[in-house]
C-alpha cells in the first residue's frame, strides 16, 4: 500500500473540496464528459501527462483521476487569491516556467516514490487551442527516474473557460479522455525520452481531435 503524502486532515479537506465544489462544477456547470476512467491505476506511482489550455486544468484533471494527484503548476498561480488555496489543497506545488526547476522535479519524484500520482503538463505551458505542439521531456525524465508508468490524458474545451475581461468562468462543455497506461522508460537515455515524449504527445492530440 502506498504511503500518504498528506496528513489525514488535508486529505479530508481535499475530498471535501472535490465533491462539494470541483466535481459539481465539472459535471453540472461544464457538462463534463469523462471517458476512460477505468484506465487509471487505483494505486502505485503514476505520471499523469496532459495538454494544457486553462488555469482550471489542474483541479479538473485531478478530479477525473479517482485518486489524489500532486501537480506541477506555474508559480504565478500561487499569487492568485482563492486559486492559490484551491490548487494547493489539490496537491499542486510551484514550478518556474522559464527554467529547469530542480526542486519541483525532486518533489515529483519523491511523491512518486511514495506511491502517489503526479501530474505534468506535457508542453509545460498553456496553448491557445489545447493541442500540444512542443512537448517537453520533463514528464518522461521524471517517469524514468522514478520507474513510474505514464498516463496520457486529453482535456478538450478548457481553452474557452476564461475570457479576457471576464472574471466568471464560462459554462463551456468539457470532455476529458483518459488513455491507456504507458510503461516507464527503461533508461534516461535522451533518445528514449524523446521517443516516449512524442508518443505521449501523439496520443493526447489524437484524443483531443475526437472533440466532444
Amino acid at each position: 500500500m502506498s504511503k500518504s503524502r498528506e496528513p489525514i486532515e488535508s486529505l479530508l479537506l481535499y475530498y471535501l473540496f472535490k465533491w462539494s465544489i470541483v466535481s459539481p462544477m465539472l459535471h453540472l456547470y461544464f457538462r463534463g464528459r469523462i471517458y476512460g476512467a477505468e484506465n487509471v491505476p487505483a494505486e502505485g506511482p503514476l505520471v499523469v501527462v496532459s495538454n494544457h489550455a486553462s488555469d482550471f486544468d489542474p483541479p479538473i484533471l485531478s478530479n477525473c483521476m479517482r485518486r489524489p494527484v500532486a501537480f506541477m503548476a506555474k508559480e504565478e498561480l500561487f499569487k492568485v487569491p482563492i486559486l492559490k488555496q484551491a490548487i494547493t489543497l489539490y496537491g499542486a506545488y510551484p514550478v518556474k516556467r522559464e527554467s529547469a526547476d530542480r526542486s519541483a522535479i525532486r518533489s515529483a519524484i519523491n511523491s512518486l516514490q511514495n506511491g502517489w500520482a503526479t501530474g505534468v503538463f506535457l508542453q509545460g505551458t498553456r496553448t491557445p487551442d489545447g493541442r500540444i505542439t512542443e512537448p517537453k521531456l520533463g514528464a518522461a525524465l521524471i517517469a524514468a527516474k522514478a520507474k513510474a508508468p505514464l498516463l496520457p490524458v486529453s482535456l478538450w474545451g478548457t481553452h474557452a473557460i476564461s475570457i479576457k475581461g471576464l472574471l466568471v468562468p464560462q459554462p463551456v462543455p468539457l470532455t476529458i479522455r483518459i488513455g491507456k497506461v504507458i510503461e516507464a522508460p527503461a533508461s534516461s537515455d535522451r533518445e528514449e525520452l524523446e521517443a516516449l515524449t512524442q508518443r505521449c504527445a501523439i496520443e493526447i492530440n489524437a484524443m483531443h481531435d475526437l472533440g466532444r
